[in-house]
């Protein structure tokens, strides 16, 4: 083993769902990794609903010493990632001045992303037994948030599936907080003469929010009979996430400039910290 990573910690940081097998599969995945990369120590935590809290899952990280490398397992960088984990980073320092924690980019849209959104389309178009891309819409459906640079992400990947798919309809909704919701865009697609459409839903593991999104399909399903629909898979244990992890690790830890994040220097988080606003879901 490289001597560099003897003492190095990797600290995967979940979500957390209200649905246990949700947080079953962030478990599993963690486990999964373990065995593609042996030479990593994981550790895992949840930002809420579990057992293992962020504080409890940093300080057990600290306890071999050296380096705790935190990695967000989260899609988008809204509140979680932007105020939350870096609020419990820094304490957890003033905990353990003798371990260095180093925090790593959130996963993002990005090209692995997308590759991996296009396979799942790939694999929602066989189930409808691969009709006409020009006639059949696809719903890129986010969880929602009341950052805009979160829900621009979404927005991102529609795009870069449009671009290179060949429907003439990709639009985007979400379960909550923001709009469009997922109804309002399938009555928009339908006056567009779509016979087919895909809800292709951009999350990492299942939960709550996938079972809602499940029994709202099959409700569409019935209120348009005349429109087949199907829904994709959620991304879950693609490679690209894998590989997406190496690829946060490594920079975070190579990189001899402090890594910025996107809300770094942001005037509103600055104002949010300043007048002990901490991050909640208005929703």
């Amino acid at each position: 083993m490289n001597p560099n990573l003897q003492k190095q910690t990797v600290l995967l940081v979940g979500h957390g769902s209200r649905e246990a097998s949700g947080n079953q599969e962030i478990l599993a995945f963690a486990d999964a990794w373990r065995q593609r990369q042996p030479q990593h120590h994981v550790e895992v935590c949840f930002i809420e609903f579990a057992d293992v809290l962020l504080d409890d899952g940093l300080d057990t990280a600290a306890q071999r010493g050296g380096q705790v490398v935190v990695v967000p397992l989260i899609l988008n960088a809204a509140g979680h990632v932007k105020m939350e984990i870096p609020e419990h980073i820094e304490h957890a320092r003033l905990r353990h001045p003798a371990v260095e924690f180093i925090y790593c980019r959130h996963l993002s849209a990005c090209d692995e992303i997308l590759t991996a959104m296009k396979r799942n389309l790939s694999k929602a178009m066989h189930a409808l037994d691969v009709p006409d891309p020009r006639n059949t819409g696809v719903i890129v459906l986010g969880r929602g948030s009341s950052d805009r640079v979160a829900n621009g992400e979404v927005a991102k990947i529609a795009r870069w599936l449009y671009e290179e798919t060949d429907h003439d309809l990709v639009d985007i909704a979400f379960t909550g907080i923001t709009h469009p919701r997922l109804e309002s865009v399938v009555q928009r697609q339908i006056k567009q003469e779509m016979r087919q459409i895909v809800v292709l839903p951009f999350y990492l593991f299942t939960g709550t929010l996938i079972e809602r999104i499940r029994r709202q399909v099959e409700r569409l399903q019935s209120q348009y009979p005349q429109v087949n629909f199907t829904l994709g898979h959620y991304l879950g244990f693609e490679n690209e996430i894998y590989d997406l992890l190496e690829q946060r690790i490594a920079e975070a830890t190579t990189n001899t400039q402090p890594m910025m994040m996107e809300c770094d220097g942001c005037k509103y988080r600055e104002f949010a910290a300043d007048h002990g606003h901490g991050h909640h879901h208005p929703a």
